[in-house]
């Protein structure tokens, strides 16, 4: 009797080490989440030290409605300006720029979008100017171009247009002539024109998001692309160019840095890429050091609680913090502990020199 019992335990730890077994093995990567055993200092930041100006969202539905929901999230994270990408142009930039100075005049900035449909035909060039102009005297403080340039755009005899193509040159010079920068993103991560293999640092992403996977002829060399742009940012020395995403050169600082170096006209913002500058903080710290003059905040996507992470490489020292998103960044961060100094000029200060018509009095005077 006491053997048979001895067996049907035996049997039954057996099964339930295999059902343990069997939905450990059917965990997903996602899915995996241990609880670090680091014992270390931890600081969650739910609210910016300083006032900040978000130079990098998307509000796609501000024509008509109520803004109190949308400024009240802003206040509980000291985001005092945010700038919208997404202005649109024509009637719907009007109509974002009214109703956004009916209700709150100084909490947002529009900037405007070039429609490139038709490139190349009669007369595009010369009414796409007079678009933007319109644009800014109807509210826009800057100019936002989108990846499709470069992607998908094609002119009117089905030709891909490039980043630095000659037929766009007389609106990176009007933006220059009025004063307004040109935030634009082009291209996307290095990694996405790699083979999706288990080399692959953003294997996870493109598994998950399958449409973002790129090649040498969808729709070019990632180089070609990134090249393009730096050669459009020379030939308008004159013009302020705001290379979202840090250029996607994130993970190389000490070649953004010769980009740099060879581009004064250009500067960065880091939407999108804190989980770059977060597993780096002792390299990240000296980059943001010696161009604190040239780094403003980005996020990108309005997600209220992810502006902690943000807060929290940038403020705080902390150590093995996990980022908001596994798929995009499976590895920890580290807090960068910048000076007050320089979180006043990436939180708002820089902005203010940049972009025009911010109400300077939302923030300190020193």
């Amino acid at each position: 009797m006491y053997r048979s019992l001895l067996q049907t335990i035996v049997a039954f730890a057996f099964i339930a080490q295999s059902a343990h077994c069997q939905t450990t093995d059917k965990m997903g990567f996602e899915e995996y989440e241990p609880t670090s055993t680091l014992v270390v200092p931890e600081h969650h930041i739910t609210k910016a030290k300083y006032p900040f100006i978000d130079v990098h969202n998307h509000q796609w539905n501000m024509g008509s409605g109520s803004l109190d929901g949308l400024v009240k999230d802003m206040d509980n994270l000291n985001l005092k300006v945010m700038v919208n990408l997404s202005g649109g142009n024509g009637g719907s930039l009007k109509r974002m720029a009214d109703n956004v100075k009916s209700q709150y005049p100084n909490r947002f900035i529009i900037f405007a979008n070039i429609d490139f449909d038709r490139v190349g035909a009669p007369g595009w060039t010369e009414k796409a100017v007079k678009q933007l102009e319109e644009d800014v005297h109807n509210g826009a403080n800057g100019l936002k171009v989108f990846k499709n340039l470069g992607f998908s755009v094609k002119d009117v005899n089905g030709k891909r247009v490039t980043v630095d193509d000659p037929r766009l040159d007389a609106i990176w010079e009007k933006c220059g002539e009025l004063k307004i920068p040109v935030l634009i993103h082009t291209a996307d991560p290095a990694p996405f024109w790699e083979p999706m293999d288990e080399h692959n640092e953003r294997w996870l992403e493109l598994k998950t998001h399958p449409e973002r996977k790129r090649s040498a002829t969808n729709p070019a060399p990632w180089e070609t692309l990134i090249e393009e742009q730096h050669r459009m940012f020379k030939k308008h020395p004159h013009t302020t160019f705001i290379a979202a995403h840090f250029g996607w050169y994130a993970n190389n600082l000490s070649k953004l840095d010769s980009l740099l170096t060879d581009m004064p006209n250009v500067v960065v913002e880091f939407g999108a890429v804190i989980a770059e500058i977060g597993r780096q903080p002792k390299a990240a710290k000296a980059f943001f050091t010696k161009y604190q003059d040239r780094i403003m905040f980005g996020k990108d996507s309005w997600v209220p609680e992810e502006y902690q992470t943000y807060f929290r490489v940038l403020e705080t020292e902390d150590e093995y913090f996990p980022y908001h998103k596994k798929y995009h960044a499976f590895w920890r961060m580290y807090g960068m502990g910048l000076t007050d100094d320089i979180l006043k000029k990436i939180y708002y200060k820089n902005a203010l020199l940049i972009i025009p018509n911010i109400d300077k009095s939302l923030f300190p005077s020193d």
